[in-house]
């Protein structure tokens, strides 16, 4: 008898799934059987790109969300938990990648670094708030919180972005240890320099240093970073929570 694809009967919410990682990540989500909701502020090509998944046969749809407005915010949980009916899972993918690799500490202004941390720090903690009410319910919920080894290494000319993604780091720790007595897993993927849309501006010597840097040296790429995600919401990671795994062909040891 086949086994269940890993993945089989779990609900989940993946924002910023309109594009790139979070693009990749619904589809990888839902070709290991579970039923999603894709959410983004790009209300029309998030719900192409559900379309092209439902086409295929994957159980996904879509839904709009701006994570710098709270109202936004919940109103999107709401209707993914009702399309869905439930909620095991949550990653969240959405963020603002604005200045990556071209300004420096001088260079930034007020406006821009409180845009980053609204988006990047405040959302994804308002996200995770709407969220666990419905973890809790479903007896074994996973929250995956995406950084980015930027913060680990502490790479220069994009501070409020590195800054916003130390911070997830924080969070995810603490909120694994408030949410632990709820059965619910929390773990943050901090993938390296990805090849998607929101890094086709980063300056070419930033790739380059990369891959020359990588203990396997080549591009990286949204499915390198899949099998974590799947991993992270599986029951297979039922005692794993606070941790955060470094994904970037080994750029920066954990």
């Amino acid at each position: 008898m086949a086994s269940l694809p890993i993945l089989a009967g779990k609900r989940i919410l993946v924002t910023g799934a309109a594009r790139g990682l979070g693009r990749d990540f619904a589809q990888a989500i839902a070709e290991a059987g579970a039923a999603v909701v894709m959410a983004d502020i790009l209300a029309d090509l998030v719900q192409s790109e559900a379309q092209k998944l439902q086409e295929k046969g994957f159980n996904v749809s879509a839904v709009t969300i701006d994570l710098s407005q709270k109202a936004s915010i919940q109103a999107a949980v709401n209707t993914a938990v009702g399309t869905l009916s439930g909620l095991d899972g949550l990653v969240n993918c959405a963020a603002m990648a604005t200045g990556v690799g071209g300004f420096s500490l001088m260079e930034y202004n007020e406006d821009l670094w409180d845009r980053v941390m609204n988006v990047n720090v405040k959302g994804t903690w308002l996200v995770s708030q709407a969220c666990v009410p419905h973890l809790k319910a479903s007896g074994l919920g996973k929250i995956i919180n995406i950084a980015s080894d930027t913060a680990l290494w502490g790479a220069p000319n994009l501070m409020a972005y590195v800054a916003s993604k130390g911070a997830i780091l924080a969070m995810t720790r603490s909120m694994a240890n408030e949410l632990g007595t709820d059965n619910i897993c929390v773990n943050t993927i901090s993938p390296g320099l990805t090849l998607v849309e929101a890094t086709e501006y980063v300056p070419q010597a930033r790739h380059d240093l990369y891959v020359s840097g990588r203990a396997i040296q080549r591009q990286q790429l949204p499915q390198d970073i899949n099998g974590t995600a799947i991993y992270l919401l599986s029951d297979m990671s039922s005692f794993v929570t606070g941790q955060n795994i470094p994904v970037n062909g080994g750029f920066v040891f954990n």
